[in-house]
C-alpha cells in the first residue's frame, strides 16, 4: 500500500510538474514528465547509438565491409588513408553526426544548452576509451579545437572544451589526461567548409591555427578533441601545427563524424542495444 501511495504522490508531482513547467523535448516535440536541465527526452537520448560496423584504423571512417579496403599490419584502411597518411596517429569518434546526436551538438553550439555538454562530454570519454589501446601509457596533453576569438564573444564558450571537461571527469582517473585549452588558438576566422572541394578546404585552414605555447607541446603526446569531425581538414590542419611545433604524437577524437559510407543492406546492420551514455544519461 506504501508503494502504490507513493507511486501516487509521483504521479500527481509529475502532472503539477507539466502543469506550471510546460516542456517539451527540443528533439522531438514531445512533452517532458521529468525536472531536467537538458530538455531533451529519454527516447530521444536512447536514440543516439555508437557507430556500428568495420571503420578505418586510422580516421575512423566507416567501411561497407572489413574487405573493402587493403590493410596494414591487419588494420583495415580506408582509400584516402592509403593515399594520403593524416597527420594524426588515430582518431575515433562516438556516433555519426546525423539525426538527434546531430540536433543535440546543435542545442550547444547554436541554442546555448550547456547542460548538453555533459551528455556529450560521455559520448566523447566513449570515443576516448576506443582509443585507450593505441594511446599506451604515459600522460596527455588535451588540446580542444579552438574558436576564433570573434566567435568565442559570440558564443560565449567552446563547445569543444566544455564537452572536454566532461569526458575528463569520466576517463582521468589516474589523472594522465591534462586539460590545455590555451596550447592552440584559431588566428582567423575560415568560411564554412561545405560546397568547397578537398584543395579549397585546405586552402580555407591553412594558416588559421597556431601554437601559443611550443614549450608545452614539444616531445608531448597530443589527444586534440573536438564536436565534429566532418571532413578532417580542421583536425588534420591542427594536427600539423601542432607536430611542426614539436609534439611527439597527435591522437584525434571527436563526438560524432561525418560518414561518408552509408551501410549497403542488412547485413552490415547491428541489433538495437541502448548504449552506455543513454543509460548513464538517465540515471543522472
Amino acid at each position: 500500500m506504501a508503494a502504490s501511495f507513493v507511486s501516487g504522490l509521483a504521479g500527481i508531482a509529475s502532472s503539477l510538474f507539466a502543469t506550471l513547467f510546460p516542456s517539451d523535448c527540443r528533439l522531438c516535440g514531445t512533452p517532458l514528465m521529468n525536472i531536467s536541465r537538458l530538455p531533451v527526452c529519454e527516447e530521444c537520448l536512447s536514440e543516439m547509438r555508437p557507430m556500428a560496423g568495420d571503420t578505418c584504423a586510422i580516421c575512423g571512417e566507416r567501411l561497407i565491409s572489413p574487405y573493402a579496403f587493403s590493410a596494414d599490419n591487419g588494420d583495415p584502411r580506408c582509400g584516402l588513408c592509403r593515399r594520403l597518411e593524416p597527420p594524426f596517429v588515430k582518431a575515433a569518434a562516438y556516433g555519426s553526426y546525423e539525426g538527434g546526436l546531430r540536433e543535440l551538438i546543435h542545442l550547444l553550439k547554436y541554442n546555448g544548452v550547456r547542460p548538453a555538454a555533459k551528455v556529450l562530454g560521455r559520448m566523447l570519454a566513449e570515443a576516448v576509451s576506443h582509443l585507450q589501446p593505441a594511446l599506451g601509457e604515459g600522460s596527455f596533453l588535451v588540446v580542444p579545437v579552438p574558436l576564433h576569438r570573434k566567435k568565442l564573444r559570440q558564443r560565449g564558450f567552446n563547445q569543444s572544451e566544455l564537452i572536454a571537461q566532461a569526458a575528463l571527469k569520466l576517463v582521468n582517473t589516474s589523472d594522465r589526461f591534462h586539460l590545455a585549452p590555451a596550447v592552440l588558438e584559431r588566428r582567423r576566422e575560415t568560411q564554412a567548409q561545405i560546397g568547397l572541394s578537398r584543395r579549397q578546404r585546405r586552402e580555407n585552414m591553412r594558416g588559421a591555427f597556431a601554437v601559443a605555447r611550443a614549450d608545452e607541446v614539444k616531445d608531448k603526446p597530443i589527444l586534440l578533441v573536438d564536436d565534429v569531425f566532418t571532413t578532417g581538414t580542421t583536425v588534420s590542419e591542427c594536427a600539423r601545427v601542432l607536430r611542426r611545433a614539436g609534439a611527439w604524437k597527435v591522437y584525434v577524437a571527436t563526438v560524432a563524424r561525418t560518414l561518408k559510407v552509408e551501410f549497403q543492406g542488412s547485413a552490415l546492420e547491428e541489433p538495437e542495444v541502448e548504449s552506455g551514455v543513454a543509460m548513464a544519461a538517465r540515471a543522472s
